[in-house]
């Protein structure tokens, strides 16, 4: 029986009990709390509503975008761009990652100019790109491409140089060819570090997305963004904000749920 199998005839545990229930109610528990927290130091005008809106005003301006149909297409926009600048990155990533790992020359060739340039933050280039590629999406796209590949590419190798040696050994045994072996052993071994990168790409990607919308953009929440600081309007722009860390959220959901369908033995 394979662990596929094991997975599905094996007991829920936590996750189907009523304890479940109970975990998700803690794990909102604090934000909810810090809402609580806001709106009491907005109420007794301990903070100064005029720098920092309450989360009724904040709301309000988060359903005034929703209303005047300017939040879907500014979420469409951005998800796009950070989407694309996402697969280019984990694709090199992941391509390199294997061919470091796999390889003794790939790794010679690869791996030492990967480490220097992962050395270097990514937001200190935006003026060299700004210069180099203009204004427009290329930049942008660029930049969350370069932020999203290197944790790809650091988990994939360490993934792919990792695995058990006995497992490729008695790959060998049962007449696998290389290819075979790869396919069929070593990177489902390696699955789930290279799940973790892409994991951790999807959240470096949100960042670099922030980053990059605030270079001009002409669509997108960052356009928003920038558009409510022109005008003074604080409660636009915290309500920008708390569309980035939703969709980090859904980032995070959608990225577990991937991880529980590839691996169900864990």
């Amino acid at each position: 029986m394979s662990l596929r199998q094991l997975a599905i005839v094996a007991p829920k545990g936590v996750e189907g009990s009523p304890w479940a229930w109970t975990r998700n109610l803690t794990r909102g528990a604090v934000p909810c709390l810090v809402i609580l927290v806001w709106y009491v130091l907005s109420a007794t005008n301990v903070v100064s509503q005029r720098l920092f809106p309450s989360p009724l005003t904040v709301f309000e301006a988060l359903w005034d975008l929703i209303v005047t149909g300017q939040l879907w297409p500014a979420i469409a926009a951005s998800m796009a761009r950070g989407l694309t600048g996402l697969a280019i990155g984990v694709t090199i990533g992941m391509i390199a990652g294997c061919v470091s790992g796999l390889t003794r020359t790939g790794d010679e060739i690869l791996d030492s100019s990967f480490q220097i340039l992962r050395a270097i933050p990514f937001i200190a280039l935006v003026p060299l790109f700004v210069l180099w590629f203009g204004i427009d999406e290329a930049p942008k796209i660029i930049l969350i491409s370069l932020a999203c590949v290197f944790p790809a590419y650091v988990n994939t190798y360490s993934g792919v140089r990792h695995v058990d040696a006995k497992l490729v050994e008695a790959s060998g045994v049962f007449g696998l060819n290389r290819v075979q072996r790869v396919v069929h052993i070593i990177l489902p071994s390696a699955l789930p570090p290279i799940l973790v990168g892409i994991r951790y790409s999807m959240s470096t990607a949100l960042l670099a997305l922030i980053v990059a919308e605030q270079l001009n953009v002409q669509n997108g929440i960052g356009a928003i963004i920038l558009n409510a600081n022109s005008a003074l309007r604080i409660d636009i722009m915290i309500a920008g904000i708390l569309v980035y860390a939703a969709i980090g959220v859904l980032i995070d959901i959608v990225m577990r749920m991937v991880e529980k369908a590839a691996m169900p033995w864990k």
